[in-house]
């Protein structure tokens, strides 16, 4: 068992009607799009599988792809889309679990390398990604840029979605590298917005002049890109590419979030 917190029951069977926008069109069909070329005739893993979000569609694209899931709640959603012989999951974290056969990619989407919540676990999820690779395979990873350059002196809490449904901050502790994801969602509607696809640690219920909301956090071990390229390094891989997101925009100075692309030698 990892530092990674374990969803609820609760979280899990909410997941896919929170997470709406995530699973649009217009945000799939590039996420699909850029994986299926990186996998081309090989086979894909994804670790923290979760509900099948992405491994799922990416299925059905004619990419064989098998997955990893912390939470066997999260894994009871994904199996009541597809049987285990079309789409295998293993129960384990993603940064020791290992799964039979060899692997054209390895991805890890929406900020869910965050849920590892020491640099050490950091470092073992990518040594097991090279482990699972075969030579030329590419690990990649979706992530979001820390935003401390919106924390004047004395402020902790940045707010990433302020919204009729959903309430989003997340607060900082500068010297562990650790942020507390806060969500307050409307009961009963959906939230738009996140910082995390995260498992949720805390949760209570609330009324409000506007209605009973719902709160919720999760606490994450945020990353620099430079950082994740060292530890790549430390897993034998190489940087092949790094965009802002799934269109392949240039990633800059002011890019909110990164894919990264690394190789493993063949």
């Amino acid at each position: 068992m990892t530092s990674s917190e374990l969803w609820t029951r609760a979280t899990a069977d909410r997941y896919d009607a929170e997470e709406t926008e995530m699973s649009s069109a217009a945000v799939l069909g590039p996420t699909l799009a850029f994986l299926a070329e990186l996998a081309g005739d090989g086979r894909a893993l994804e670790f923290a599988i979760g509900t099948g979000r992405v491994g799922v569609p990416l299925r059905e694209r004619g990419v064989p792809v098998a997955g990893i899931e912390l939470s066997e709640h999260m894994a009871a959603v994904l199996r009541r889309k597809v049987d285990a012989d079309a789409l295998p999951v293993t129960i384990g974290d993603m940064a020791t679990t290992v799964v039979p056969g060899e692997f054209s990619l390895v991805y890890l989407v929406y900020n869910t390398i965050t849920n590892l919540l020491t640099q050490d676990e950091q470092v073992e999820c990518f040594r097991n990604a090279a482990r699972h690779l075969a030579p030329g395979g590419r690990f990649v990873i979706e992530l979001g840029v820390p935003p401390l350059r919106f924390l004047p002196p004395g402020q902790v809490a940045v707010p990433f979605d302020v919204s009729e449904r959903h309430l989003g901050f997340d607060t900082f502790d500068l010297v562990e590298q650790i942020l507390v994801s806060h969500h307050f969602t409307s009961d009963g509607l959906t939230s738009d917005s996140s910082t995390n696809d995260s498992c949720t640690s805390d949760s209570a219920t609330s009324d409000s002049a506007g209605g009973r909301y719902r709160r919720d956090s999760s606490r994450h071990r945020y990353a620099w890109p430079a950082e994740l390229d060292l530890m790549a390094r430390i897993a034998g891989l190489e940087l092949e590419r790094r965009v802002a997101d799934w269109d392949g925009t240039p990633f800059v100075q002011d890019s909110s979030k990164h894919i990264s692309v690394w190789r493993k030698p063949a």
